[in-house]
């Protein structure tokens, strides 16, 4: 077994990110150390990361070579030294031990997508609730503001249902958003707002 393969057999990318000195919570989110994040939007798994907001991915190595500007057989080198792994020797029974999720590639996809899709339009409504809401009771509402307030519990929800549910719940789920149409309209809307400098529309969605 060499150096890269003990390194990722050893550490997940979670036990990397905490030893390093980032903050996750039990959902395995924190916040991306590699843009602006305010809110956590970067998903750390048994095997690889991803973040919804920059985009970045990668296994436990990308993971210590992005955030320390190393190539990646430093970053696997650092990993190793830090962690006491030997390449030569075997991992031990407790690494061998980890789940492996049962997730075709092409719906590991789609799942990515919808969670990113999810993730910008939450992180646009939890915005807009504070920006558009009114100074005072006889203000006319924003459209914006009521549509945060109609929306943010069913994006939610949809976003944790992808982010903590049994694999079934998920598939099923992601199936839906993607038949009825529901992930592809909010990705309309996002860059048609993102186009139009956030413009004021009439909430079209779901």
């Amino acid at each position: 077994m060499n150096l890269f393969e003990s390194v990722k057999a050893a550490v997940t990318v979670r036990q990397a990110a905490e030893h390093y000195g980032l903050e996750v919570g039990r959902n395995g989110m924190t916040r991306c150390p590699f843009h602006d994040d305010r809110h956590p939007s970067l998903k750390l798994n048994e095997s690889y990361f991803y973040c919804f907001g920059c985009g970045a991915t990668g296994d436990v190595i990308d993971f210590v070579a992005r955030l320390f500007g190393l190539s990646s057989y430093e970053a696997a080198q650092k990993l190793a030294y830090d962690f006491g792994i030997d390449p030569d020797k075997p991992p031990t029974a407790a690494a061998l031990e980890k789940p492996k999720y049962p997730l075709a590639r092409a719906f590991r996809q789609e799942e990515l997508h919808c969670q990113r899709v999810l993730c910008d339009y939450l992180h646009l409504l939890e915005r807009w609730k504070v920006q558009y809401a009114p100074n005072s009771p006889d203000e006319v509402l924003d459209d914006r503001f009521v549509e945060a307030c109609q929306m943010l519990d069913r994006i939610e929800y949809l976003a944790d249902i992808l982010a903590f549910a049994e694999l079934e719940v998920r598939v099923k789920t992601v199936d839906m958003l993607c038949k009825d149409g529901t992930i592809e309209r909010l990705e309309e809307r996002l860059n048609r707002l993102g186009k139009e400098g956030d413009a004021h529309e009439e909430p079209e969605i779901c």
